[in-house]
């Protein structure tokens, strides 16, 4: 099994910066990719950003590129999002989550929620207007 804790979520103001953590724990080689979604209330959860597990190749969803950046540490058992340029329509709980499966895979799986295994508990982004 693999464990995901996330971290870093918290109030901020618009158009300032929050970084997020996620460790992940446990059968940690047996993950290829770790990305990011988040959910607001009444909403469904969506995309974020993920990265694979060399950390070569990143995908974004349209509604953060160039604000948001997901990275990893050497080790590839931490994720980082770093977040810039916040707006009131990022506010929402954020999940890190794990995909098992070696590559190659179809790309459009990494985009959608059942393409992953494992889910953290999530970290609440707040963001003041």
């Amino acid at each position: 099994q693999v464990q995901l804790v996330e971290s870093g979520g918290g109030l901020v103001q618009a158009g300032g910066s929050l970084r997020l953590s996620c460790a992940a724990s446990g059968r940690t080689f047996s993950i290829y990719v770790l990305g990011w979604f988040r959910q607001a209330p009444g909403k469904e959860r969506e995309f974020v950003a993920a990265i694979d597990w060399s950390g070569g190749t990143t995908y974004y969803a349209d509604s953060v590129k160039g604000r948001f950046t997901i990275s990893r540490d050497n080790t590839g058992s931490t994720v980082y999002l770093q977040m810039n340029r916040l707006k009131p329509e990022d506010a929402a709980v954020y999940y890190c989550a794990g995909r098992s499966g070696r590559p190659p895979w179809d790309n459009r799986s990494v985009y959608i929620v059942g393409g992953y295994d494992y889910w953290g508990q999530g970290t609440q982004v707040t963001v003041s207007s």
